[in-house]
Order: structure tokens, then sequence, then C-alpha cells
């Protein structure tokens, strides 16, 4: 089992990789490719319901305010949940155009489902929030 896993571990890992690579290059359908049809994307404020919706958001986004923007994200954590669904967890931020580090204040805790579908780790839904900084 700890192969599966660990090709598991990979596999999530390149479709994170690959939506980051997406996201940098203002690709708003290469973003979601490997989001399920049924995809949730809730962030303050928003909820997103479908990966058609999470697309045509983020393409409004990539010809506006995220405009050759990128994103910072650290992984903080993965587990599995059965054999078809994983949890992890990372600080993200935006990059905007001259920034090299995300402001404190920008990053955000994100929780991204997967569910194994034919053999294929998809995102089942995203959420974030503020990350408080100590003290708070």
């Amino acid at each position: 089992m700890s192969d599966s896993r660990t090709e598991d571990k990979a596999a999530i890992a390149a479709v994170l990789t690959a939506s980051y690579k997406a996201w940098e290059a203002g690709d708003a359908e290469g973003m979601v490719a490997d989001y399920t049809a049924d995809a949730t994307a809730i962030m303050t404020g928003s909820l997103r319901d479908s990966r058609e919706v999470i697309r045509a958001s983020m393409a409004l986004a990539f010809a506006g305010p995220l405009k050759d923007t990128s994103t910072y994200n650290k992984q903080l954590g993965l587990r599995f949940v059965g054999r078809d669904a994983a949890i992890v967890v990372s600080e993200s931020g935006i990059l905007f155009p001259g920034q090299t580090e995300v402001p404190e204040a920008g990053k955000v805790n994100a929780t991204w489902v997967f569910e194994k579908r034919d053999g294929r780790w998809l995102i089942a839904a995203y959420h974030n929030s503020p990350a408080l900084t100590p003290g708070h």
C-alpha cells in the first residue's frame, strides 16, 4: 500500500503544480483542468459551485485584478481519507507584479479536497481563509 500512496502523493503534487503554473500563465482553463465538474471553491465572500463557474470567474480575474500574478504555496499537510480521497492543507498567497514575497496579511490557509476518479486525482473542493498572524 505504501507504494500506491507514494504514487498518489506524487500525482496530487503534480495536479497542484499544474494548477499553480496555469495561474501564473493566466490560463483559467488550464487552472481548472483537474477539477471535478461539480467542484466547489469557497473564499471570503464567494462560493463558486462548479468547475465552469470557477473557470469563468478566474478568466475574469486573470483579465483584470489578477493579471500577471503568480502564487506562493507551501504544503502544510496531506492525509488520505480512505482509498479515493485526500485532504491537502497549504499556506498560500497571491504575488502581484513586482512582489517577491506575500505580505503576512495576504496569506491564507487553504484546504484542498481531492477525489480519485477513474484512476485520476482531481480537485473536488477548495476553501481558504485568512491566515492568522501570531498573537491574533
